[in-house]
């Protein structure tokens, strides 16, 4: 599992397997009740295997020491 922090946008992916291929992620579902600043979407691949999750407004979605041990970019 490897998550990676993009400041600037605020957004974060954690990643669930060490390489996500392009186009390997098929279908993005969205994840209701988060909260209400944030905006979560479960990356699937062809056969329903959860890849990734994006959430966008991470900082008051995820845990600050989630974000702190994160590599960071932007």
């Amino acid at each position: 599992m490897h998550i990676e922090y993009d400041r600037e946008n605020d957004t974060a992916y954690v990643s669930l397997v060490a390489h996500i291929a392009d186009g390997a992620a098929v279908r993005q579902i969205p994840v209701a009740g988060v909260g209400a600043d944030a905006e979560v979407f479960l990356d699937v691949d062809a056969s329903g295997r959860l890849l990734g999750i994006e959430v966008i407004g991470a900082g008051g979605a995820l845990p600050a020491e989630v974000l702190e041990q994160s590599s960071s970019s932007g």
